[in-house]
């Protein structure tokens, strides 16, 4: 089974939206791929989830940040990276979602963000957008 590390914006595409995105939580939901978190990346979740800009897609739904930030919990298998390293200067957040793949052994690290997105790989693990990881997990 594919392990993957999905990056905030995409776990929130993929809670909040259709697409390539949700795909990924579906598949995980299906027990077709694992997902992977740590404690830092679920904070920065909920935090992102409770930005203004989403309180009319999140009462859309009819959920709240809190309730999709444990639904997403729920689905990931939990790790504390001991090592964060320093990789993307342009934004050091970036170095947790790295520190959780390592930890989590991953086969991708998937995400929508260019500063990611631009490395293509770190310590041998591809950096895909979502729609790769797809492809990624049907081959």
């Amino acid at each position: 089974m594919r392990r993957l590390v999905l990056d905030t914006n995409v776990v929130v595409a993929g809670l909040l939206w259709h697409g390539s995105p949700r795909t990924l939580i579906d598949l995980a939901i299906a027990e077709q791929v694992e997902l992977y978190a740590s404690p830092v990346l679920l904070d920065e979740l909920a935090h992102t989830l409770a930005y203004p800009k989403l309180a009319l897609r999140l009462a859309r739904y009819q959920t709240s940040a809190d309730a999709l930030t444990a639904h997403y919990r729920a689905l990931v298998v939990l790790l504390s990276p001991t090592h964060t390293p320093h990789v993307v200067a342009a934004d050091p957040d970036d170095d947790h979602v790295i520190a959780c793949a390592l930890a989590a052994q991953a086969h991708a690290i998937v995400t929508g963000d260019a500063h990611l997105l631009h490395l293509a790989t770190d310590h041998g693990i591809p950096i895909v957008s979502p729609a790769a990881a797809i492809n990624l997990v049907s081959s």
